[in-house]
């Protein structure tokens, strides 16, 4: 019995990891098609916002470095605005004693 078990186990678990290449989502075997996603500009009028999506259908790695340094930029000016307000509501977290037990 315990090897008419271990041999079911054993044919389930081999069907469910070779099942996805069987399915025909899967291309029938031979693999999937390559998925294009593109950036509809149709929509967008002019300005810095084509600009981006036009760079994103054609330069990936471009867009990938504004994507970069305009993330860093973001993120410094809401620091740097944060940090203002706080200060201006009474909150100095650069004065703030690091107590640790």
């Amino acid at each position: 019995m315990k090897r008419y078990a271990k041999t079911t186990a054993a044919t389930l678990v081999a069907i469910l990891l070779l099942a996805p290449g069987l399915v025909w989502a899967a291309g029938g075997g031979g693999g999937g098609q390559d998925l294009v996603v593109v950036a509809d500009t149709r929509i967008i009028g002019f300005g810095f916002l084509k600009y981006l999506a036009n760079l994103y259908n054609t330069n990936v790695t471009v867009f990938a470095t504004w994507a970069v340094v305009l993330t860093a930029i973001y993120g410094s000016a809401l620091g740097f605005l944060m940090d203002f307000i706080m200060k201006r509501t009474g909150i100095d977290l650069t004065s703030r004693k690091i107590v640790e037990h």
